[in-house]
């Protein structure tokens, strides 16, 4: 079978970068009252800018669709173009419509050619999945080619309007900042943008490729509730109730559609279920994560997670430097299923990659539980 190689990188990130105190003059203030918790819980994710669709005179200037697709017409250079694509994969969280699929609307908003699409779903895996679905479409020799993408467009679901009914700010931040995840964080974490890759069948003929070695997916499904959800409500047993069980005037009322996040389950299982399928992947592979990863690229949602995570390594026996971490949380915010695509975007046209050093991708998820592992070379 053909090795894989990431042979270009690219993002669309819309409009002009967003300051945390030009977030809420965007968004909107809830019931007119500034947020309560809006600064304890930017001081604790760390992000210092973000993106948003929404330009600053209030505006809607693009779709999930078209963030996604402009992403991956920059791709295009000399040896590329978005008419040389054999299959598209692309993933997000929430598409522009229930139907048709994402990848549809991508490929119709990029004019193309007739194409393979698919579109996986779920939250931060999405791009993940959607990239494993392009690197095994190349690795079996079904097409020679395949473009991944990874997009979120959620501001426009964060405005103050939408968010009303769901805001529930507590009083005890400061005393325990896992709190401030409960429902006003989400309007101060989550930010829009999109990435794309290019996989082919052979690496770059001049500069750099990223030979992909392997990539593993794992689902905690079988064992945890869902901790980050949308389009339902959480029953008390911990089942999730769709948005087509309610009467329509429910959909409103209790805000079925808004994004919500069940922190007590974050906190207790995000981090330390992420480490034993990550060190099952490092170890049947006899991969020594002190000596062979030159860099580690976690996604993380907030830097509030960040030396928990590498305590929690260090605890199980993966100890990987700090020096080794690389991440762009603060310079352009939780993007989802994007960031992993927009952090390698940044490490890949940094200049600074040299052939054989080796790259470890960590990308977890609180939908129901799943994480994602990616192991690259530079070639």
């Amino acid at each position: 079978m053909p090795n894989v190689y990431i042979n270009n990188i690219a993002k669309f990130l819309p409009n002009e970068p967003v300051s945390n105190d030009e977030m809420e003059l965007i968004l909107g203030m809830v019931n007119g009252k500034p947020s309560r918790s809006r600064r304890i819980v930017l001081r604790q994710n760390g992000i210092q800018n973000r993106y948003y669709v929404i330009d600053k005179d209030g505006e809607i200037k693009y779709n999930n669709a078209e963030i996604t697709a402009n992403a991956v017409k920059n791709l295009e250079n000399g040896n590329f173009s978005i008419k040389d694509i054999e299959v598209l994969s692309c993933g997000t969280s929430l598409p522009d419509q229930l139907l048709p699929s994402h990848a549809s609307m991508v490929h119709g908003k990029l004019e193309n050619r007739t194409l393979e699409v698919i579109s996986p779903s779920g939250v931060c895996c999405a791009g993940m999945h959607s990239m494993k679905y392009a690197y095994l479409s190349v690795r079996s020799g079904e097409s020679n080619n395949a473009v991944s993408t990874g997009s979120e467009v959620i501001s426009t679901l964060l405005r103050a309007d939408k968010f009303a009914k769901e805001l529930n700010c507590t009083n005890h931040l400061e005393e325990n900042p896992i709190l401030a995840f409960e429902k006003d964080f989400l309007r101060w974490m989550l930010s829009d943008g999109a990435g794309a890759m290019l996989l082919e069948n052979k690496p770059n003929e001049k500069g750099i490729s990223l030979q992909i070695e392997w990539i593993d997916t794992i689902s905690y499904a079988n064992e945890l509730d869902a901790c980050m959800y949308a389009g339902s409500e959480k029953n008390e047993n911990g089942t999730l109730k769709g948005w087509k069980e309610f009467d329509p005037e429910i959909w409103l009322e209790h805000s079925i559609f808004a994004v919500k996040q069940d922190v007590r389950l974050l906190d207790k299982y995000v981090i330390n279920r992420c480490i034993t399928p990550l060190a099952d992947s490092l170890n049947k592979r006899n991969i020594d994560s002190f000596k062979d990863v030159d860099y580690f690229l976690p996604h993380l949602s907030s830097m509030f997670f960040k030396q928990r995570l590498y305590d929690e390594m260090k605890d199980q026996g993966i100890e990987i430097p700090e020096e080794k971490w690389f991440t762009n949380l603060t310079k352009v915010g939780n993007v989802g299923s994007a960031s992993i695509y927009i952090i390698l975007d940044e490490l890949y046209h940094s200049g600074n990659l040299k052939k054989g050093e080796k790259i470890l991708v960590m990308v977890p998820e609180s939908g129901r539980f799943s994480y994602a592992f990616m192991y690259l070379t530079v070639v």
